[in-house]
């Protein structure tokens, strides 16, 4: 069954990255530790929730594709994008166990620098998120394709940060979602915006499905 969204669906777009200037140097996140990226390269770009419907990031082409080994889940607190500190809301992460089908961006060379500097200016602000270069399956793909891996950065849900709330039940979460508001909007025209675009695809998350009725019943 297909759910009325399109009322909520308002997302806020984030501007694009330039592009680099050729003598820049590469990025500090490259440098932190976090991940390793070999400079000169093409980068892939894992996206299970907003980055999908709003990568803000300049790409050649997106596939829809497969992670194993982590799931979608509303279980990191926003204090600021979809709440506040007094009033904090839910946003997604990717959690341990399961599987998760998302959108996948190949981003050219020369774009690679400044996409790594915005990701992390958006992503990694409290660093409740750990990124990591993970194998992932290209979904979409014809005769050429078949099952192609491809390794791709994405931002997994550090269980260990203050943000994480993974134990949440859904009609806790739906209470959060339906009342809390943020620097983007309220948390709930994020949910809309994800359910949305995964219905678009043809991806049924019934979890999330589920946990959008419940919302839309605590709205009234």
């Amino acid at each position: 069954m297909l759910l009325d969204t399109q009322s909520l669906v308002a997302e806020r777009p984030v501007a694009a990255p330039t592009r680099a200037p050729a003598n820049t140097s590469w990025s500090a996140s490259v440098w932190s530790g976090d991940i390793t990226v070999t400079p000169g390269a093409e980068l892939w770009v894992f996206a299970y929730g907003s980055l999908m419907w709003n990568p803000g990031f300049p790409f050649l082409e997106s596939r829809s594709a497969l992670i194993n080994g982590y799931h979608r889940r509303f279980c990191v607190s926003s204090h600021r994008y979809r709440g506040t500190p007094e009033r904090p809301g839910l946003v997604l992460g990717l959690d341990r166990g399961g599987s998760c089908r998302g959108i996948v961006f190949r981003v050219a060379p020369d774009h690679v620098p400044a996409t790594l500097d915005y990701l992390w200016e958006r992503e990694m602000i409290n660093r409740v998120y750990r990124p990591k270069l993970l194998p992932v399956r290209l979904r979409d793909g014809g005769v050429r394709d078949g099952d192609r891996t491809v390794t791709a950065c994405t931002f997994v849900v550090d269980r260990r940060h203050g943000q994480y709330c993974g134990c949440l039940d859904e009609a806790t979460m739906a209470r959060r979602i339906a009342g809390c508001c943020g620097e983007r909007g309220p948390n709930v025209e994020y949910l809309a915006n994800t359910v949305a675009h995964l219905e678009e695809l043809g991806i049924r998350d019934e979890q999330l499905f589920r946990l959008y009725a419940a919302v839309m019943a605590a709205v009234g």
